[in-house]
């Protein structure tokens, strides 16, 4: 899942006003932020062959198991929460940054085929949602235009935040209808790529006037 993701943390925002939509995007993505770190490190793996029909089966996730385990999912959560919470002492922001985290694993169990593990070394499990892909695309969308309008009504968008929706939109389709990455090194430094958006989303966030 990638639009989904994204959903929960515009509507997060909504919950936490004081909290950047930045920071809300870093918790819900954050497995993945770290994952192409622990995949250059070799400390993970993965595979660029196809595993099933469809454009969202063309990877192999057969060993992530620091980053998207449900214990390590649960670790980085209340990593990140604490962080926050010594940060900011606010203790209602730290839970539902907790959440936000988590719900990145609890989101791909619903799209992924059974290759998320529970513990790092099994039991595996997935609903295998990106089987159907048109359902897929379906469900992300509509999640990720709930979430726009719950941010909206909170608070004004800026252009900056509008573009910023476009070009995930596009990210989107692009990784639907454009070829698999040619290695996992290109594969890897993509993903790193995605703290970009982290930037994008503090500044679309920022206070209106401030540079």
């Amino acid at each position: 899942m990638f639009l989904g993701h994204f959903a929960v943390g515009l509507a997060g925002k909504r919950l936490t006003p004081a909290v950047s939509l930045a920071v809300w995007f870093v918790a819900v993505q954050l497995l993945d932020l770290l994952w192409p770190v622990f995949l250059l490190t070799r400390l993970e793996h993965v595979r660029i062959a196809p595993v099933g029909p469809g454009p969202f089966l063309r990877l192999d996730f057969y060993h992530y198991p620091i980053t998207h385990s449900l214990v390590g999912a649960l670790a980085w959560g209340l990593l990140f929460a604490g962080g926050w919470l010594l940060i900011r002492r606010n203790r209602y922001a730290a839970l539902l940054l907790f959440f936000g985290v988590v719900s990145h694993w609890v989101l791909d169990a619903i799209t992924h085929r059974p290759d998320l593990p529970v513990l790092p070394h099994g039991p595996y499990v997935g609903l295998g949602l990106w089987y159907l892909p048109a359902v897929t695309i379906v469900v992300e969308a509509a999640m990720f235009a709930v979430g726009i309008l719950i941010y909206a009504r909170a608070k004004r968008p800026t252009i900056a935040f509008w573009a910023l929706m476009i070009v995930l939109v596009a990210l989107y389709v692009g990784s639907l209808v454009g070829p698999p990455p040619p290695n996992v090194t290109v594969l890897a430094a993509s993903a790193l790529a995605g703290w970009l958006l982290v930037v994008w989303a503090w500044w679309a966030d920022r206070p209106r006037g401030q540079v």
